[in-house]
Order: structure tokens, then sequence, then C-alpha cells
């Protein structure tokens, strides 16, 4: 596919947000250096081989901090591409050949659309999840300049449009757990921020929410994940993530617990 480039205009920025992704880097930006008009990746300061890897793909990349909410750094690299047309990705994110066409044919005759919603195929534990809330999985990665930013709030927000909002053909490929080890890894930063979150609202450790946090919530969870939304279609990998999904809110409400004994300490 040609470059989207007409009289040295910048039709299309892809724009990422990274922190230590030379396992994954190559392959999201394989899908799209061909097509994309610039690639602006903001780092926070990789201590591996990302930014290196980012550069032979031709991207421009913005040095800065790791910060506790990532989507920071995301917005900052919506805010540094000039194209007309947005493709927000994260690393461990690949674009298949359907929407790679989808792309191209709306830059190529624009639309009166703000911005696309795009689905996502989720691969954990070696599958990629239909069932168990994770198919379609939507997201809006796919938006005209200045019409979609971050509010920055949630690490699983979505982006604020202005205008109205179609759906994109093809799909993102999302390799966020090609390991379990991965998968944990992942689970134990979304569980700090949710910690945190808890904390803000003013969650306390009590006998009510000790059942709620590490018995109700869990249980809904998986239920829902499992049964409701067919999570046991997926086999083992669905069982597991409904399981894990559920014991979100308890490991989260633990790490609570330890945040307010911390504060007695001081």
């Amino acid at each position: 596919m040609d470059n989207l480039k007409l009289n040295n205009q910048i039709e299309l920025s892809v724009v990422l947000a990274t922190y230590n992704e030379e396992d994954a880097i190559d392959r999201c930006l394989k899908s799209v250096a061909p097509y994309a008009s610039e690639i602006i990746i903001v780092d926070g300061s990789s201590t591996d081989e990302t930014i290196k890897q980012a550069q032979k793909w031709g991207a421009r990349v913005i040095t800065t901090t790791n910060k506790p909410m990532f989507h920071t750094n995301k917005q900052m690299a919506i805010d540094a591409a000039k194209g007309e047309w947005i493709l927000q990705l994260d690393a461990d994110e690949v674009v298949d050949d359907e929407l790679k066409e989808f792309i191209n044919k709306i830059v190529a005759q624009s639309s009166s659309y703000a911005a696309f919603w795009i689905r996502r195929k989720n691969l954990f534990l070696g599958r990629f999840l239909t069932k168990g809330g994770q198919y379609p999985d939507p997201v809006i990665r796919f938006f005209k300049q200045g019409k979609a930013y971050l509010p920055q709030k949630n690490v699983h927000e979505q982006m604020a449009v202005d205008g109205e909002i179609g759906w994109a053909e093809g799909h993102l490929l999302h390799y966020n757990a090609p390991t379990f080890s991965r998968y944990i890894t992942n689970a134990n930063r979304y569980t700090t921020q949710t910690a945190k979150q808890l904390k803000e609202k003013g969650i306390g450790l009590s006998f009510r929410n000790d059942f709620i946090y590490l018995i109700w919530k869990p249980k809904i969870t998986f239920l829902k994940l499992f049964f409701r939304h067919k999570g046991f279609i997926d086999g083992f990998p669905g069982f597991v993530f409904a399981l894990f999904s559920g014991l979100h809110h308890a490991i989260a409400y633990m790490k609570l617990g330890d945040m307010y004994r911390d504060e007695t300490k001081h």
C-alpha cells in the first residue's frame, strides 16, 4: 500500500506511547509503516531496545517519563501528530489487512464521521477470545485531527469524541497476554490503579467491604463472564480469564489495605 502523502500533506499519523516494548514494537509498526505518513512515539524512558527498534521504522520518538497514568503519554503523542487523520495504537496491537484497507479508503476519500470504533481480537493463553465479554471489545482509535482526546482518568477509558462515530471494517489484533506471565504483569499494574481509585473514592476497610470485594464482586464477575457472556465456549482460556477477572476486585481491595496500613506507619 502506498504511503499516504499528497503534495507533502500529512494524511495519516500513527501514534503510540511506549515503555519497554522491544518484544512487541516491531510487529506493531510493521503492520502500519507502509501506509503511515508519520509515526509518532512518546516513550517513557524505556531501558530496553524500544527506541532503537521504533526509529528503524522511521518513527519520531519523543522521550519523557513513564507516568502512572499511561494515557497522559498517549495524549502527548496525539498532540504531537500533524495528520488529518490519527490512528492511535498500543505497542501490542497489530492492524489486520481488512482494517488497513478501510483506513486507506477513509483517508483517501474523507468521511463525515469524526471517529470510528474498531473491533479488537484479544489473545489470551494462545487463543483469540470470542466470548466472555472479550469480543468485539470495541475501541475508538481512528479519528480526525482535533476530534478526539483521552480524559486521562481511568486506565480503561475510551476516547471522548466531538462528532459522530462510525464503525470500521477489520480488526486490531491485541497481543496483550501472549503468556500468562505477561498477563499477571499487566494485571498487577491494573489492580494497583484500581486500588488507587478506590482510595480516592473513600472506600474504607470494613466487614461489609471485605464481603463485597473479596467474595461478592469476584463471584458475580466470574459468573457473568463465564456463563452469561458464554466464556465457557473459549474453553480453558475462557475459564482462566473469567476467574482472574473476578480476582481483580479482591487483589485491588487487598492492595487498598496495604495503602492504608502504609499510611499508619508514617
